[in-house]
């Protein structure tokens, strides 16, 4: 089969929008005709070398679709079904899968790795030469081939290109609050990075019940979405030293929790320093994977401070993005206001020029 897709044949390079071949799907596949794909960093940071991944590959790893056919014992969905792609494959066996941490996969990372399905082989090629998937599910394609296990049936009634980010954006932003930090009622919670996961790490904090919502960020219009999704206030570093500002906002005692959700090893560090006694940091954002960060030792002994991470917001998506749906229908969960922009796929270098000058929060490829 044919479908248009965009490739990311060398890092340091733009996206280029091209026919390729998608081969049917094996034993335990599905085959799907993606309706929206999420524009992410994630796949920005690949582009940019910031992320490894094997190329060439059909980049997108956030998005929704139909389902189109399946292979032989596929039996959770079936054609015509509305579906949302995971981009960390589980086995649903191992000591990760059963502790509720799917993310943690073995299979995923393998995947995630490799640019190829359980098989060793790829379905995407463009002229005999083969095409990696990214993250197991390459949304930015107009069909992908995802493992069954990949495959989360949605209700039809959701429209697809807001369940597309749920597919990451919304599940990390909101389960590194929910599941990953479990955030308690009352608690002061600082946000470093308001952009599309910063916001729903906004939203989570709302939802888990947070007393005072610190949101920090160096651009004004980035804050004042914070503010729309539930900041109580606002912390622009350009005014001074985020920390000292956080710790005058809370009588000088910090934050029971902070996420840094932008990937520098400055603001990881500037989210561990703004901490109570007992505080939590927990790590969102995605650094090069030489970066490291450093912390006072005795502040973790003598504070009982926490520096950790979450991964794809440490939830099992199959159960958590039905509760995140159910969320959105009774209006507690903003999807709608989340999506800036749509862009044809024909204009997705555009798309992601957008995102880095911070002119969208949240958009989406369309085919």
């Amino acid at each position: 089969m044919k479908s248009k897709a965009a490739v990311l044949f060398e890092v340091g390079q733009k996206l280029e929008v091209c026919e390729v071949d998608v081969a049917d799907p094996q034993p335990g596949e599905v085959r799907v005709r993606m309706v929206a794909g999420g524009v992410c960093h994630s796949d920005l940071h690949v582009m940019t070398g910031h992320l490894v991944a094997p190329v060439p590959a059909v980049l997108g790893h956030e998005g929704a679709g139909v389902v189109h056919d399946v292979g032989a014992g596929v039996t959770s969905v079936k054609p015509g079904d509305h579906v949302i792609p995971l981009w960390r494959l589980s086995c649903g066996e191992c000591e990760y899968c059963t502790g509720g941490r799917p993310a943690l996969c073995a299979i995923g990372t393998e995947i995630r790795w490799s640019g190829r399905l359980a098989d060793g082989t790829s379905r995407f090629s463009l002229d005999g030469r083969e095409l990696k998937h990214f993250a197991g599910v390459s949304t930015f394609s107009n069909y992908t081939v995802v493992p069954e296990k990949a495959i989360l049936k949605i209700p039809a009634d959701i429209p697809l290109e807001r369940a597309a980010l749920l597919g990451c954006a919304v599940i990390t932003g909101v389960g590194a609050v929910i599941n990953a930090s479990q955030v308690r009622p009352g608690r002061t919670v600082a946000v470093f990075g308001t952009g599309g996961v910063g916001v729903n790490v906004v939203q989570g904090a709302v939802l888990a019940g947070a007393e005072k919502i610190i949101a920090v960020d160096l651009m004004a219009s980035r804050l004042e979405e914070a503010r729309n999704f539930g900041a109580t206030h606002l912390v622009n570093p350009a005014d001074g030293d985020p920390v000292e500002q956080i710790r005058a906002l809370t009588g000088g005692r910090g934050v029971d929790y902070s996420f840094e959700v932008i990937g520098l090893p400055l603001t990881m560090r500037q989210s561990y320093d703004c901490l109570a006694k007992r505080g939590v940091a927990m790590i969102v954002g995605i650094t090069p994977t030489t970066a490291e960060v450093t912390v006072s030792s005795l502040s973790l002994v003598y504070e009982e401070r926490v520096l950790t991470g979450s991964l794809y917001g440490s939830a099992a998506p199959k159960t958590d993005i039905p509760r995140l749906i159910d969320l959105y229908r009774a209006g507690s969960l903003k999807l709608d206001e989340l999506l800036t922009r749509s862009y044809p796929l024909e204009e997705i270098n555009e798309a992601y020029a957008d995102l880095e000058s911070g002119a969208t929060l949240r958009s989406v490829v369309t085919f």
